[in-house]
């Protein structure tokens, strides 16, 4: 593996709440580490992409990143374990302009090829159509809750194929990768995100945002929020299949399963 270690976020979606962040090896162009979440937050993208990724492969060199505030807990973790990186001559971390990103920036224009017009098609259709109100706050939860899970598993595929597939002149990413970075580094090491936040607000004298929501949670009990999904996967066990429909253009699925979870959801809220 590399001594770079490049993140992204997409926000092809973001205006339905929806958004990809991944984190990428600078040598083998492996995929390392991937979330999708309602709205861009510190704690999410740290405890989601950066710690999974430095506690299964290794201590980075170098973390790359744009100048997005959504980074910093990630940043700042960077600097805090610093020493016990492979090469001490680099900096810990660099912050460019995303389109010196060009790992990651060439993969988004695939990601949204296979992944996110689909789905954005989809639900501008129903806004077209009246049939869901953007700016209720229900139906913004229940649209990102859904077009969440659905863009993961597109992701998830996406990932699979791109880290097994041959780069020109320079090989299969996964191959490439070997057993991750010279430096590995103890899970003691990394705290979850709060730990981690609380190090952050102590040390930065600044406190991060620790949850981030696009609409607002309606249901009143968890019991409620269980019931709601019982009823929701008993029409629709696998979203896969929804997925499948839509990325080959057939949307109605993936349209019908959006007006139902906003149907049950107003029944058990």
């Amino acid at each position: 593996m590399g001594h770079k270690m490049h993140m992204d976020q997409n926000e092809k979606l973001v205006m339905f709440g929806v958004t990809h962040v991944i984190a990428v090896d600078g040598y083998s162009k492996k995929i390392v580490a991937n979330a999708t979440m309602p709205v861009k937050n510190n704690l999410a993208i740290y405890e989601e992409v950066y710690r999974p990724a430095v506690t299964h492969y290794g201590m980075w060199d170098q973390l790359r990143v744009d100048h997005g505030k959504e980074f910093y807990l990630c940043l700042y973790m960077q600097e805090t374990l610093s020493e016990y990186r492979h090469n001490q001559q680099r900096q810990p971390y660099l912050q460019t302009q995303s389109t010196r990103n060009h790992t990651v920036e060439r993969m988004w224009p695939e990601i949204n090829n296979r992944v996110n017009y689909p789905l954005k098609e989809a639900l501008i259709q129903l806004q077209d159509q009246e049939a869901i109100d953007m700016e209720d706050s229900l139906t913004r939860f229940c649209t990102s809750n859904l077009t969440c899970q659905m863009g993961q598993i597109g992701i998830n595929r996406f990932v699979q194929s791109w880290n097994a597939h041959r780069i020109p002149e320079r090989g299969i990413p996964n191959h490439l990768a070997g057993t991750g970075t010279p430096r590995k580094i103890t899970t003691d090491l990394l705290p979850d995100a709060t730990v981690a936040a609380d190090m952050y607000d102590r040390d930065m004298g600044s406190s991060l945002t620790r949850v981030s929501s696009f609409g607002s949670d309606p249901f009143l009990s968890e019991a409620d929020k269980v019931r709601a999904e019982q009823h929701f996967a008993r029409y629709y066990p696998d979203l896969s299949v929804i997925f499948d429909s839509a990325v080959n253009y057939n949307y109605a699925p993936f349209k019908e399963a959006l007006i139902y979870l906003i149907d049950v959801t107003k029944t058990c809220s």
